[in-house]
């Protein structure tokens, strides 16, 4: 039996999904939920149907999973709470201050109807996540550097977009070089939030919008900007899909420690992804944990779980021996 599959929210993250579950054949899409007229949006998947958000709780008999595509703003925070009162849900939650209240949240209506939510779920938070507390476990003598980018940030981006007076708009993520290099090199820099990164965006105002304003907002954007050097550049509609129409983006994890009774021996885990489409990549990543939240409910199992609670064999449609024979 295919893992029944719903997509609330149909922007690029929501496509992803859609494309992921094509590559999945224990999973099948079901419903797209939208805000929107159900009648403008054209998806892609001939066996599914497009429904209003209202619909959603009429339907909890007929999707195993319901995979949660809002942005972490101001979306997430209401929905992954509302939709796990009828569903096993995940989400890509990615405002790291407030994942434990995020956290609560879900937990508290996800147990109350016992059902699993996975929240933060894409590669950071998610794979990068597990990462750096692989790297902790192992190098337990040792430092933690995490590295973004250069590029495209879906959370920050639509956090721009939600500024009043912004019609469009992108935020680079761009590493300082230096600090990177660094790193690599064994020092063990001690680095602010600002001496790793720096912020980019690009942003088209509606007209007549008080442009000094927006770019406050931006840089004084509190879990988003606030800790960065960030530099506002006001562009055109045609220049922003001319030159910002890609979503890339990547980065790297990286622990460096010591071994040895004397700490005599130095050691560097590197992890890296580069990204042609964040969204794309990210809706893989959620939908390999949606067939875990699907596995972990079957058995029973209830409320809040993050990538930290999941076992790896949850998120492959292999077996155990097919995993221990190929992978291990």
């Amino acid at each position: 039996m295919s893992i029944r599959i719903g997509i609330l929210g149909y922007g690029n993250l929501g496509r992803g999904v859609e494309c992921a579950i094509k590559h999945n054949p224990d999973m099948e899409l079901v419903a797209v939920f939208t805000r929107r007229d159900p009648a403008t949006v054209k998806i892609l998947t001939d066996s599914a149907s497009v429904y209003h958000v209202d619909e959603a709780e009429k339907m909890k008999d007929k999707i195993d999973v319901m995979i949660l595509c809002g942005g972490s703003a101001t979306d997430l925070p209401v929905q992954t709470p509302k939709y796990a009162q009828w569903f096993n849900v995940v989400d890509s939650f990615d405002t790291h201050a407030r994942v434990p209240e995020h956290f609560a949240n879900v937990d508290k209506a996800a147990s109350e109807s016992n059902h699993v939510g996975i929240i933060s779920v894409g590669w950071d938070p998610g794979m990068f996540s597990l990462n750096r507390m692989y790297a902790n476990a192992i190098l337990t003598n040792g430092k933690d550097y995490t590295f973004w980018g250069k590029g495209v940030s879906q959370g920050h981006s639509d956090a721009i977009r939600r500024i009043d007076g912004v019609k469009d708009g992108k935020q680079y993520t761009i590493p300082v070089e230096a600090a990177l290099e660094a790193v690599r090199n064994g020092e063990n820099p001690e680095l602010t939030t600002r001496q790793k990164h720096t912020r980019e965006c690009f942003v088209v105002a509606e007209e007549g919008a008080d442009l000094a304003r927006i770019e406050n907002e931006i840089k004084t954007m509190p879990n988003y900007f606030d800790e960065y050097d960030t530099t506002v550049h006001f562009i055109s509609e045609e220049e922003l899909k001319r030159d910002h129409s890609g979503i890339p983006h990547g980065g790297f994890v990286i622990r460096t420690g010591k071994t040895g009774w004397n700490d005599e021996n130095s050691h560097v885990i590197e992890y890296s992804l580069k990204l042609d489409s964040n969204p794309e990549f990210t809706s893989s990543v959620i939908v390999a944990y949606a067939r875990a939240a699907y596995r972990m409910s079957q058995e029973g199992q209830k409320g809040c779980k993050t990538v930290f609670d999941v076992a790896p064999a949850y998120l492959s449609a292999l077996d155990g021996a097919e995993l221990r024979k190929h992978l291990l």
